[in-house]
C-alpha cells in the first residue's frame, strides 16, 4: 500500500509541477546526511574535492536497474568520481538487501525518507534521476530519466577539475 502511495505521489508531482519540486542545479554547495544501507551515516560533504554522482533509484524501476552496472563500473574505475545511490523507496532494509544480492553495486546505497526527502533536491521528478556535484559540492548537471556512463563521462571530461 505504501509503495502504491509513493508511486502516486511521484506521478502527481511530475504531472502537476508541485511547489517544492526539485530544482537540481545549485549555486551553493549541497550537503545532507543520509543513513547508508547496512549502517552508518554518509554526508555529501564527505566527498568534497571529487565529482559526486547522485542517483535516485528504486528496486521496481526498470531503467534504474539497467543503469546500475554502468554506474557501478564508473564508481569502481574512476578515482575522481564517487557514485551514491539514493534509494527512493519505502521498503525494509532486508528487501533492499535481497534486491542487491541479485543486482550488486560497488557504490554506497543511501536510504531516502520518501516523506521527507533531502533538500534542496526534494522528491525526484522521475526515476531514475542523476545529479552531478562538482568538486565544491555544487549541483552542476542533472539527467532526468535514464543515463549512460558515457553521457556522465562526457560531461565530466568536458568540465575538467
Amino acid at each position: 500500500m505504501i509503495r502504491i502511495f509513493s508511486y502516486c505521489l511521484l506521478a502527481i508531482a511530475a504531472l502537476t509541477g508541485v511547489p517544492g519540486q526539485a530544482a537540481y542545479e545549485t549555486e551553493q554547495p549541497v550537503d545532507f546526511t543520509l543513513q547508508q544501507l547496512g549502517g552508518g551515516a554518509v554526508s555529501l560533504s564527505d566527498y568534497r574535492g571529487e565529482w559526486v554522482v547522485v542517483n535516485y533509484w528504486a528496486t521496481w524501476c526498470a531503467p534504474c536497474r539497467k543503469e546500475m552496472p554502468e554506474l557501478s563500473a564508473l564508481h569502481s574505475e574512476r578515482s575522481d568520481v564517487t557514485v551514491l545511490g539514493l534509494a527512493y523507496e519505502d521498503i525494509e532494509d532486508s528487501d533492499f538487501d535481497s534486491f542487491l544480492e541479485t543486482s550488486p553495486v560497488s557504490y554506497p546505497i543511501l536510504k531516502v525518507d520518501v516523506y521527507q526527502p533531502p533538500e534542496p533536491f526534494g522528491a525526484p521528478r522521475v526515476l531514475p534521476t542523476t545529479i552531478i556535484l562538482d568538486h565544491a559540492g555544487r549541483a552542476v548537471k542533472d539527467f532526468i530519466g535514464p543515463v549512460t556512463r558515457e553521457a556522465i563521462e562526457q560531461f565530466l571530461d568536458s568540465h575538467g577539475d
